[in-house]
């Protein structure tokens, strides 16, 4: 026996069918909407996670336990860390490759070509500064005699795709020239000014590292941390430091509701490190007349409540909404597999009020 839909059971499997691709597509949107207010194209995907680098990690421990109420005083626009303007910090892993053919007939035994992917930089940020970092591993190296000096040198090079040329087919330009009587665990560069440059003139930054050592490419490590200020958030943030807490109201007038967001519930646990997620809340209750100081009222809610008493039909009552929100850091993967560390404003419900 075959059991036939009804035409009004069609119509409401029909209606709940496009009811699930609409909301497919709405919520499509709005993820699309706010990956690209966190300065993405699409969500990403880590193919190959790299490790979180070590000082990412000791800022964003320090932001988090920072207490909820001194938050706003800090300078949501500084890396106090190192004492720049910036509320983005990347760390770029290199994607250079050591050249084997064509090395001197002397003590220098590397060759490095850096090539560091900046085109993720968004237009509206202020580069202000980048870090280069060379990290030897641990009694990777050895001397051959006492005395013996180890030499860098780091360059400049005009070209920016440099894969397969030889060094001495175009210019280049002495940056760094240090010796060494012996090598240490990590060496730190500012390449600010340079930085700059790379992108006034290339959406991507290249250079030559030349190194004396035995067998270096076995534990060389290079990475360039950058950071960056997003002046129209920033601009965005300065507003809103003279906000104030509000006193405790009655549970069914307007005020924060808890709400915990966790990332994973909305797919995003692949490429977001940390946090798991967070107390982002929400507001809800009445604006009931007459509104008092408490519900942080403006002019214009409290005569909308006025008008509203008389003629409640006519006119709604304010809404509550936040008043002031507060910001979370977050350290995640961003489309080049690069590891990002950015402060977010906006992102917590503080105060509710009504308007």
């Amino acid at each position: 026996m075959w059991l036939l839909p009804t035409h009004a059971s069609f119509r409401a499997g029909l209606a709940c069918a496009l009811l699930s691709v609409v909301l497919g597509m709405e919520l499509s949107l709005q993820e699309s909407l706010l990956l690209k207010s966190l300065g993405l194209s699409t969500k990403p995907s880590p193919k190959t996670p790299v490790p979180v680098p070590s000082v990412l990690w000791r800022i964003f421990q320090k932001r988090k336990t920072l207490p909820s109420t001194n938050k706003d005083l800090a300078d949501a626009c500084r890396v106090e860390e190192f004492n720049v303007p910036g509320n983005i910090i990347r760390v770029f892993a290199d994607q250079g490759h050591f050249i084997h053919d064509g090395q001197p007939q002397r003590l220098l035994c590397l060759q490095k070509r850096l090539y560091f992917n900046l085109s993720v930089l968004e237009e509206g940020e202020r580069l202000t500064m980048a870090q280069l970092e060379i990290k030897f591993s641990h009694n990777s190296y050895h001397t051959s005699s006492q005395g013996q000096v180890f030499e860098l040198r780091l360059y400049q090079t005009s070209q920016m795709s440099l894969r397969g040329m030889s060094s001495h087919e175009h210019g280049r330009k002495l940056l760094v020239e240090q010796s060494f009587a012996q090598l240490h665990k990590s060496l730190l560069f500012n390449l600010s000014g340079v930085a700059k440059d790379w992108r006034t003139y290339s959406r991507k930054a290249s250079g030559e590292l030349q190194s004396l050592c035995a067998s270096i490419d076995a534990f060389l490590d290079t990475s360039l941390l950058v950071v960056t200020l997003s002046q129209q958030q920033c601009k965005a943030a300065r507003k809103r430091r003279s906000a104030h807490y509000a006193p405790l109201t009655p549970s069914n007038l307007c005020k924060p509701r808890r709400l915990y967001i966790s990332f994973s519930d909305v797919g995003w646990e692949n490429w977001i490190i940390a946090p798991q997620g967070y107390m982002a809340n929400y507001c809800l209750g009445e604006c009931p007349f007459p509104l008092t100081a408490e519900l942080n009222s403006t002019n214009h809610a409290i005569l909308q409540t006025m008008v509203h008493s008389l003629d409640p039909e006519g006119t709604p009552q304010p809404c509550c909404v936040p008043v002031r929100l507060s910001p979370i850091s977050i350290l995640y993967y961003d489309n080049n597999d690069n590891v990002v560390l950015r402060h977010y404003e906006d992102m917590v419900v503080d105060e509710c009020g009504c308007r």
